[in-house]
């Protein structure tokens, strides 16, 4: 099962960071990783329990509704590229093909 992690600038609604990959502490750990290096002052998630792992406690918040943002623009991902879809004929078979289009579609 292939995971996609992104991380959301709630100020100018666009996607900061992509990683694609296994459902891993590595994956995740990507898109975390620069987003500690970028300073940010909150990282706001679902209740997954591998955030608690890998983001400090005064960085991290599970309010509800925080992410709705982000849930939306997946919904919004998967409605327009079938590739996200198994059971569709545009499914992509190789990883490389599935971060290449979505660099596309959110940054092209």
């Amino acid at each position: 099962m292939i995971w996609v992690v992104s991380a959301y600038c709630r100020e100018s609604k666009l996607i900061v960071r992509l990683s694609v990959g296994p459902r891993t502490y590595k994956t995740l750990n990507r898109v975390l990783i620069s987003l500690q290096l970028s300073e940010c002052k909150k990282i706001y998630t679902d209740q997954l329990k591998h955030y608690r792992f890998l983001i400090e406690k005064k960085m991290h918040s599970t309010k509800p509704r925080a992410t709705n943002h982000l849930e939306r623009m997946h919904l919004n991902l998967r409605t327009h590229l079938k590739r996200l879809n198994r059971k569709s004929i545009g499914f992509s078979r190789t990883v490389l093909m599935l971060i290449s289009i979505l660099k596309i579609y959110l940054w092209g």
